[in-house]
């Protein structure tokens, strides 16, 4: 059976630095077909997409130009030939930016019935948790620094960070108004403050999300066997830093500071735990295919706070 799928393609790279434009999106419609045939129903919009159009985004796999974008999607099984599953099932997969997706079998997870639970399975939450929780290994008493305060990953970080016993948890951001009911103790604005103005004291334990000198700043406030998290580069994908950062080796030698890389998925047993925790992370919706290369510009933009959505 074939379906008649509206598409987003990249009709061309963009290097890091220069502006994403409407003119860059290409919506079209393909007959799609296959064993598995999910119809999307929400999409997350993150600004990782960012590097992906750039063409060289190592280790994940760019856009290709022409070709239809992708992103995490939740769906409903449509079509399918395979016996573990029957229409009507819902799946997480990596097809977004379609209407239609062929998927396969082993990317399905549990039942998914209500907005707002889609929200929980492609929000960040649970990046967030495993970066202070197994990263940057939060312990009760800590202060804690989030850098990107209002993101996807920032904007849950303050309840989490408290919820492993934080004391203190401080956060950078552009916008320092739209932080207000994040649950942050204090914000800077990094276009006129640094990090010393809400941590004169030091951090324990440290999730950063834009790199650049916001890192090299996060190594010199780190107390004695501070821990930190990286878990993206934000700085550099908004064509701002580079991607490399100079880091003073004798600062994380005689502090004894952790610098850890970390995926989700590289600690699966963390997923139960994020959802028994109870915690709702913010999130914009989107309405609308045709809507979603406009959200991810505004996105880019800063306009939003917290995660980005788009209901299909």
């Amino acid at each position: 059976m074939a379906f008649d799928s509206r598409e987003v393609r990249l009709d061309t790279h963009v290097p890091t630095g220069r502006p994403v434009t409407l003119g860059l999106f290409r919506l079209t419609r393909s007959p799609i077909g296959g064993p598995v045939v999910v119809r999307n129903r929400w999409m997350a919009v993150t600004a990782a997409m960012r590097t992906l159009m750039s063409g060289s985004a190592a280790p994940m796999p760019a856009y290709q130009a022409g070709e239809v974008m992708y992103g995490p999607a939740v769906g409903e099984v449509v079509a399918s030939t395979d016996p573990d599953l029957a229409p009507g099932d819902w799946v997480r997969h990596g097809r977004g930016w379609c209407e239609y997706a062929v998927v396969d079998a082993y990317q399905r997870i549990e039942p998914v019935s209500s907005a707002e639970e889609a929200m929980r399975h492609l929000g960040q939450g649970l990046t967030t948790y495993v970066g202070l929780r197994a990263a940057a290994e939060v312990r009760p008493g800590d202060t804690v620094l989030v850098t990107g305060a209002t993101g996807a990953v920032g904007s849950i970080a303050a309840p989490i960070a408290r919820l492993l016993g934080a004391v203190r948890v401080v956060g950078s951001t552009g916008s320092p108004d739209r932080a207000a009911h994040l649950g942050y103790d204090a914000v800077y604005d990094r276009h006129t403050g640094g990090m010393a103005d809400v941590a004169p004291d030091g951090v324990d334990a440290v999730l950063d999300t834009v790199g650049g000198h916001q890192l090299r700043e996060a190594v010199q406030l780190a107390r004695a066997g501070a821990r930190i998290a990286l878990c993206g580069a934000l700085a550099h994908q908004l064509g701002g830093d580079p991607a490399a950062v100079e880091l003073d080796l004798m600062t994380l030698i005689g502090k004894r500071v952790t610098l850890r890389g970390f995926t989700a998925a590289d600690h699966p047993h963390l997923r139960e735990e994020w959802h028994k925790s109870g915690l709702r992370e913010p999130c914009t919706v989107v309405e609308g295919l045709d809507s979603a290369p406009q959200a991810l510009i505004d996105l880019l933009a800063g306009r939003y706070v917290g995660g980005l959505i788009v209901r299909m």
